[in-house]
């Protein structure tokens, strides 16, 4: 990353850091350095109630509601490229109410950041897959 980076990123860090990168390669790149800062879930998290079902890799998500009544998620996966987009997901839900995070239109983001239309169907799908996860969570579902 340009300017090295503390964990967690800002959505709005992720933003600019793409804007700087000159192609997909590069983007695709900085995806995986996102997915390596990531802390790695604990063991006793990582049981199939938190598996993100719909995705071709293995995720992990704990959604995690403070008093406040704000979200933290914490996450995982076994494919760096996922854990990266892990990071885009987290920093784009993290912090917000439940109906914040239900109200949120994180479709513009995606397609602010390419991630619609350069990322295969399967990870696409898998993307969806950890959204809709969160917002089964802020509504009280998951």
């Amino acid at each position: 990353m340009t300017g090295g980076s503390t964990f967690p990123v800002t959505l709005s860090q992720i933003e600019a850091e793409f804007e700087g990168l000159e192609d997909w390669d590069e983007r695709y790149e900085y995806l995986v350095e996102l997915g390596r800062e990531i802390p790695s879930l604990a063991a006793d998290l990582k049981i199939p109630e938190h598996v993100v079902k719909g995705c071709m890799s293995t995720v992990w998500l704990v959604p995690r509601q403070h008093a406040d009544g704000t979200f933290e998620f914490l996450a995982d996966s076994d494919s760096l490229i996922v854990k990266g987009l892990l990071v885009v997901v987290l920093a784009a839900f993290s912090g917000k109410t439940s109906a914040e995070i239900l109200d949120y239109d994180v479709h513009q983001v995606f397609e602010r950041l390419g991630l619609s239309q350069h990322l295969s169907a399967n990870r696409r799908n898998g993307l969806f897959a950890m959204v809709g996860r969160i917002r089964r969570a802020a509504a009280g579902e998951a």
